[in-house]
């Protein structure tokens, strides 16, 4: 009887054990479940919450790319034709001219006439003043013929009637117009240059100087001719002497007319 209560303790025994064995297998399975199952509810929680922040990242993205102009539309705006109209006008003339009397106003010498070819370039470089267009102007001038005594004292005054030819160049890079008028059939100016002249031989005396200071003063009207062309006609004061530096300073004032053509550069005249 003892035997049989022993092998049926042990029987007992392993199949409590088995039972507990399956227990244990059961609560892990269940225990890898639900850890699986509470990962797979929480992804999408999360995804949740970060798509609203993509979402507002990418509105204000969007935003931002839409309220910033491009660069190169700020650029290009310079480059308009309307911009390009509005460039200032600006005109070279070829003129010729020639005297016709002389006064005394700043000079001594009255013997003498003055004949010239320029190149002159004008430029709307300071806007409208008492409605009078207000350019800058500069002129070249190739070619001066001063018709002078052959012979002459210290102050000019000749001292033989023969007379000679003395050629030179000038150069006058100061100088202002004001145009009245502009754009339209005629258009009255006002002109002023300064500069300076220097001839092959001392110029109105033997004691005075080859180069010499200049200011010139006219007054003129221009004339439409067609598109960018117009020819102008004027009257002009030519004055030009030494300075004193050197003591001979006979110097010359001569009135002259003026004739010219002129092209222009910038937009259309009319």
């Amino acid at each position: 009887m003892l035997v049989r209560y022993r092998i049926s303790a042990f029987s007992f025994a392993q199949l409590w054990c088995a039972r507990s064995a399956k227990t244990a297998v059961r609560h892990s399975r269940l225990v890898v479940l639900s850890t699986a199952l509470c990962l797979i509810a929480h992804q999408p929680a999360l995804s949740q919450d970060v798509s609203p922040i993509q979402g507002s990242s990418a509105s204000n993205v969007t935003a931002n790319s839409v309220s910033m102009p491009p660069a190169v539309t700020a650029t290009q705006s310079f480059q308009t034709p309307a911009n390009r109209k509005n460039q200032p006008e600006s005109e070279v003339i070829i003129e010729g001219a020639g005297s016709f009397g002389h006064y005394h106003l700043l000079a001594n010498s009255w013997w003498s006439d003055l004949y010239w070819s320029g190149i002159e370039y004008d430029r709307n470089s300071w806007g409208t003043l008492l409605k009078a267009q207000m350019d800058y102007v500069a002129e070249f001038q190739p070619v001066l013929i001063l018709r002078q005594p052959a012979k002459t004292d210290v102050w000019g005054n000749p001292l033989t009637t023969a007379r000679e030819l003395v050629p030179g160049m000038g150069i006058a890079p100061i100088g202002l117009r004001m145009m009245w008028r502009s754009g339209k059939s005629y258009k009255p100016y006002l002109i002023l240059k300064g500069g300076m002249v220097g001839f092959t031989q001392k110029a109105l005396s033997q004691e005075a100087s080859y180069a010499n200071l200049s200011l010139q003063v006219g007054i003129g009207m221009q004339f439409h001719l067609h598109d960018r062309l117009d020819m102008r006609i004027g009257l002009s004061d030519f004055h030009f002497s030494d300075a004193f530096i050197v003591p001979s300073n006979p110097g010359l004032d001569v009135m002259a007319y003026t004739g010219g053509l002129c092209y222009h550069l910038g937009k259309h005249a009319r």
